[in-house]
C-alpha cells in the first residue's frame, strides 16, 4: 500500500492540450512564426515551457525565445482554463485516495504560477500536500529534485510512494527518485513510450490507480 502519490498534471490529471496549444500559437503568431495544429503539441509539451518554445520555433534565437515566453505566459495566464478539463474519473480518484488517508501531490513541469492556478481552479477541495511546478531554482523533470522536494515537505518512505504520469519524462523521474512508477494511457503520449521507459505499471482507468495504491498485497 502506498501512502503518498505524486501526480503529473498535463496529460495525467487534466487534458490541457488545447489551451497549451492555443497559447503557443498566440505567441508564435505574435512573433512571426508558423503556428501548429493543436494535435502536434502532444509531442512538444512535457519538459517545461521553454523547451516547448524551442520545439515550436526551432529557428528562434534566445532573444526570440524570451519574446515567445512573454507572449505565451501573457495568453496562458488568462486562458489556462478555457477548454481544460479533468480526465474522467480523476476527481473521484483524488477524493477517494484522500478519504483513505493517502497523501497526494502535484509534480509538474508547468511553471509554478500556472500550476497553482489551474489545480486550485479544478480541484479546490483536494488537500494536496504540495503543488510544485517548474521554478528557476530547481531542475525540471526528469531530474528527480521535484520528487525530493515533495518528500521534504511530506516525509514518506520511498517504498510507500508512487509517481503517476503519462510520459517517459515521468517514468524516468520516478526511476531516478527510486519510487514506484505508474503510467497512464489517457494522456498525450502513446503507451509504447511508457513501455520503453520501463513503467512499472500501466493503467487505462483512474480506478486502477486506486487499486494499486490501496492494495496491501499487490505485486503485479
Amino acid at each position: 500500500m502506498k501512502s503518498l502519490v505524486m501526480f503529473d498534471l498535463d496529460g495525467t490529471l487534466l487534458n490541457t492540450i488545447s489551451d497549451l496549444g492555443a497559447a503557443c500559437n498566440y505567441a508564435l503568431e505574435k512573433c512571426g512564426f508558423q503556428t501548429h495544429p493543436i494535435a502536434a503539441y502532444n509531442y512538444m509539451v512535457g519538459n517545461g515551457v521553454r523547451v516547448l518554445m524551442n520545439r515550436a520555433a526551432p529557428d528562434a534565437d534566445e532573444i526570440k525565445i524570451e519574446e515567445l515566453l512573454k507572449y505565451f505566459r501573457e495568453y496562458y495566464d488568462e486562458h489556462c482554463t478555457d477548454t481544460t478539463v479533468p480526465y474522467p474519473g480523476i476527481e473521484e480518484l483524488l477524493k477517494n485516495l484522500t478519504e483513505q488517508g493517502v497523501k497526494v501531490a502535484v509534480t509538474t513541469n508547468k511553471y509554478q504560477k500556472a500550476a497553482e492556478k489551474i489545480i486550485q481552479h479544478y480541484f479546490p477541495e483536494i488537500p494536496f500536500v504540495a503543488i510544485l511546478g517548474q521554478v528557476s531554482s530547481r531542475p525540471a523533470k526528469p531530474d528527480p529534485s521535484i520528487a525530493f522536494a515533495v518528500l521534504n515537505i511530506s516525509p514518506t518512505p520511498k517504498a510507500e510512494v508512487a509517481f503517476v504520469g503519462d510520459s517517459a519524462v515521468d517514468m524516468e523521474t520516478a526511476r531516478r527518485a527510486c519510487v514506484s512508477s505508474i503510467g497512464v494511457t489517457w494522456g498525450f503520449r502513446p503507451v509504447s513510450e511508457l513501455r520503453k521507459a520501463y513503467a512499472e505499471h500501466i493503467v487505462s482507468n483512474p480506478s486502477e490507480i486506486y487499486k494499486l495504491v490501496t492494495c496491501r498485497s499487490c505485486t503485479d
